[in-house]
């Protein structure tokens, strides 16, 4: 059999290595695999902190509204 090259397979987290925690820290900031999920979940965040805060300001607006008609209609 003739020579065979030799290919590194570089796992992130793999603590044998020879780069280290540089080449770890350079792996990790590289791989986007996960960065949908973060996208969605700081959306949902913001969407949920304006809808919150239309529900409070139309729900106390709508409180007012509702109480002064009913302090009319008695």
């Amino acid at each position: 059999m003739g020579p065979t090259a030799q290919t590194s397979h570089v796992h992130a987290g793999d603590p044998t290595q020879e780069d280290g925690m540089f080449g770890l820290v350079k792996r990790l900031w590289c791989d986007d695999s996960g960065q949908d999920i973060a996208e969605y979940a700081v959306m949902l965040a913001v969407i949920l902190v304006l809808v919150v805060g239309t529900v409070r300001l139309i729900g106390s607006n709508a409180n007012t509204a509702f109480s002064e008609v009913a302090s009319s209609v008695q």
